[in-house]
């Protein structure tokens, strides 16, 4: 073979080996896993709210995070809004460079948002906020963003809202049913940012009218839009979760895992994730795993077991 040919042949060679790599790895994903049966593991990403938890102390700055996660092996950030202190385009920008440098993919920005108000104008100001969220997610290069429907916030705090397991009454003159229309319309208005910036929004099984898999994929339904699917929180069912969430799985483009070691703040799901990644694979999902943890042991210990347990899983 003479020396032209043969750096056609090996140039060839490379690229057919690229492209079979790259073919085995889910969208955006910077370091999936070869599982092993072969095939592609799940990427497993990093909530930036497994450091926080809302506890004293314990908030984080976001480049903190990145190390942490790359340190620890993660393939992605998924980042908590509010543990944000900064949102100039400089510190976006700088966020998005250290990431790439510790090879890290930024792959999900949680919001606090809701629509679930009589008030117009208040539903307006979020959809505002909504907005200019994806405008942020676009910036840092995140190419999807959680919602949720917001709740009615009826209960003293959020202690009591878990005690009376999600569930919370409307405020005096509305009702669930009647609330729909408002989720609805509010989340039509942020689709063209959401399509133009290309930000997927994905709406969770948090709590409000997403507490239960039919209210979830009603709003889901009805918007009708590529840019609207689902996130899957596997510990925001608190009774019998498997057939729930093997119903909202087909429309699920984001994954957030909970763990409780050490006992949960909140609460505590004893989860079977053998099953849980059994019903994903069932229905081709390739998406990240974006790990939540939520429990009371040392992040430091807490999360790298976590994360063993997902990779297995996962593969």
């Amino acid at each position: 073979m003479n020396s032209i040919n043969r750096r056609v042949f090996l140039a060839a060679s490379a690229a057919t080996a690229g492209l079979a790599l790259a073919g085995c790895r889910s969208s955006g994903a910077v370091r999936a896993r070869e599982g092993a049966t072969g095939g592609c593991s799940n990427p497993i990403a990093l909530a930036t709210y497994s450091f926080w938890r809302f506890q004293e102390g314990l908030k984080l700055p976001i480049e903190q995070c990145i190390d942490l996660a790359a340190e620890m092996g993660f393939d992605a950030l998924d980042i908590l809004h509010v543990q944000m202190h900064r949102e100039d385009d400089q510190y976006l920008q700088e966020l998005k460079q250290r990431a790439m440098l510790n090879g890290i993919a930024l792959c999900g920005l949680s919001i606090h948002q809701g629509f679930l108000h009589p008030d117009r104008v208040e539903r307006q100001k979020n959809v505002d906020h909504t907005i200019a969220m994806i405008e942020m997610a676009y910036k840092l290069g995140i190419p999807c963003m959680r919602l949720n429907t917001g709740r009615w916030r009826t209960s003293k705090n959020f202690a009591e809202l878990m005690d009376n397991r999600g569930i919370e009454p409307p405020i005096a003159g509305c009702t669930d049913e009647g609330a729909y229309p408002w989720v609805i319309e509010s989340i039509e208005k942020c689709l063209p940012a959401a399509e133009r910036c290309g930000v997927t929004l994905a709406l969770e099984n948090h709590w409000g009218l997403a507490r239960t898999a039919e209210g979830l994929l009603r709003i889901v339904n009805a918007v009708n839009s590529p840019w609207l699917k689902v996130l899957m929180d596997t510990g925001n069912f608190l009774e019998e979760p498997y057939d729930k969430l093997e119903a909202i799985a087909p429309q699920s483009v984001f994954v957030q895992a909970k763990t409780y070691y050490g006992g949960g703040i909140y609460y505590t799901l004893e989860l079977d994730y053998d099953r849980i990644a059994s019903i994903l694979k069932q229905h081709q999902y390739k998406g990240y795993i974006s790990l939540e943890f939520e429990g009371q042991e040392d992040y430091r210990t807490a999360l790298p077991k976590s994360l063993a347990m997902l990779r297995r899983a996962f593969a």
